[in-house]
This record gives structure tokens, C-alpha cells and sequence, in this order.
């Protein structure tokens, strides 16, 4: 069993002002999925991007918007996302507090937005 806790972890820039936290993955024995903390300051977008693999994410804190094949949809704390494999999408942070969701990806994916 391991425990860490996010902020003991070093942020990696991910583009457009967003930091990404590897929170458990492959490094810390995890063979098929990696857990990511992403942070948007206000004002912020994560890449537009899309990949051959879903992912879910919840909302941890603060609010946004996340741009996907549907539009934009609104999204606050507390709030769980699916983004469909081969979806083209982005994370906004439009609200005046930073925004931090955690995401879970294969461990293909960890080298991409």
C-alpha cells in the first residue's frame, strides 16, 4: 500500500500555465493507469488535445469549463467528467480561484496532456 500526499509532490508545467502532479503511476508500482492532479490558475486553459483513450477526472476545487464535442459545460467542485476517447477537448478555468482536478488516464497516456 502507498499513501502520498498531492502537495508533497513536484508540479510539472503542462502548457498554458497548467501544473500536473503524478500523483501514483507506474514510478510507484501502478501497471496499467496513472492518477494526475492538474491545476489551472484563473485564467488558464490546459492544451486542446485529443488521444485514442478515455479519461475521467472529478473536480477537486474550484470552477471552469471543460470544451469537448458537446460545447462548453460548466463544472465546479465536486463535479466527475468523461471525456470519450478520440475526443478533441480543453479545461478552462474561468472562475477567480485556481482550479485543481484529479484525472485518471492509462499509463500510455502519461506523456500527453
Amino acid at each position: 500500500m502507498l499513501i502520498r500526499h498531492v502537495d508533497d509532490i513536484e508540479p510539472i508545467a503542462f502548457g498554458n500555465g497548467a501544473q500536473k502532479r503524478v500523483v501514483i503511476g507506474p514510478k510507484q508500482g501502478a501497471p496499467a493507469f496513472v492518477m494526475r492532479v492538474i491545476d489551472l490558475a484563473p485564467g488558464t486553459t490546459s492544451p486542446q488535445h485529443s488521444h485514442d483513450w478515455e479519461h475521467e477526472g472529478l473536480i477537486l476545487s474550484g470552477s471552469g469549463t471543460v470544451i469537448g464535442v458537446d460545447g462548453p459545460r460548466d463544472m465546479k467542485t465536486g463535479d466527475a467528467f468523461f471525456i470519450a476517447a478520440n475526443e478533441e477537448h480543453y479545461m478552462s478555468n474561468d472562475g477567480p480561484e485556481p482550479l485543481r482536478f484529479a484525472c485518471i488516464v492509462p499509463t500510455r497516456g502519461e506523456d500527453t496532456p
